[in-house]
């Protein structure tokens, strides 16, 4: 069974980043969240770079980071067609579109099939992503395709998509990812294979909660040891956002991941 048509979906017009970035989404479906706009926030980026987004959906992590940074080139990277083609009007619709383009394609296809779209090896200085990650023979998964397709992983897909930022990447170029809390250990396996310089910063919903997610950035070929940021907590003790977080998620502020 395939995604359904773009011309079958019911999107909404919401705004991010405090207005600054409004997005088309599909009303069902996984929904542009947290998870993207802290990715963004948590990669680092220059002027005149080129950053890939893995999984980009409708392109949120990508277009808030071209949004933040002058000058960056950004590829967007899904397997639907339909969010692919909501990710260019995004774009479109953000006054980026001169700076980033969005692409129909498996992160886990071959070198050639990324060489056809203009992602050839080497070309990407950075590369962020949020790939699927629940393990659908653990954890119950969504009825609905799209948000199944978004969440569930078998568990060698973690692997598959660290590969591909490896190929993508320039030398000493920076992968930065977002993953559930749990699967840490997961994480430093598949970046045990061309990437050094991790560095991990837990995710936590208040404060003495244990993390639920986990912003990682590494370095293709570095040597340099392993990092354990502070971590960031989203609410407060009342549920209220914690000032950091919010403006984090307001666009105002970077997370030191980020830091050049």
């Amino acid at each position: 069974m395939s995604p359904e048509p773009r011309s079958s979906l019911e999107v909404s017009d919401d705004a991010v980043l405090d207005g600054r970035l409004r997005l088309r989404q599909p009303r069902r479906g996984h929904r542009v969240g947290h998870d993207a706009i802290l990715l963004a926030a948590a990669t680092a980026a220059k002027t005149g770079e080129h950053a890939v987004d893995l999984g980009a959906g409708v392109g949120a992590a990508g277009l808030a980071l071209a949004a933040r940074v002058d000058g960056l080139r950004v590829t967007l990277v899904d397997v639907d067609p339909a969010l692919a083609a909501l990710a260019a009007d995004n774009a479109q619709h953000n006054g980026l579109a001169g700076r980033v383009t969005s692409v129909a394609l498996d992160v886990g296809a071959p070198a050639r099939a990324f060489a056809a779209v203009g992602l050839q090896p080497g070309s990407a200085d950075r590369v962020l992503m949020n790939p699927p990650f629940n393990d659908p023979s653990r954890q119950s998964t969504s009825p609905d395709l799209r948000r199944r397709l978004a969440h569930a992983v078998a568990s060698d897909v973690l692997s598959v998509w660290i590969q591909a930022a490896v190929r993508l990447l320039s030398p000493h170029g920076v992968l930065t990812l977002i993953w559930r809390a749990d699967g840490l250990s997961d994480v430093l396996a598949a970046l045990d294979r061309g990437f050094g310089g991790i560095a991990v910063m837990p995710v936590h919903p208040k404060p003495g909660a244990p993390a639920i997610r986990i912003l990682v950035r590494a370095a293709k070929g570095s040597r340099a040891p392993l990092a354990v940021y502070p971590g960031l907590v989203l609410n407060d003790e009342n549920g209220r956002p914690a000032p950091l977080a919010e403006d984090v998620l307001r666009g105002k502020s970077v997370l030191s991941l980020a830091e050049l």
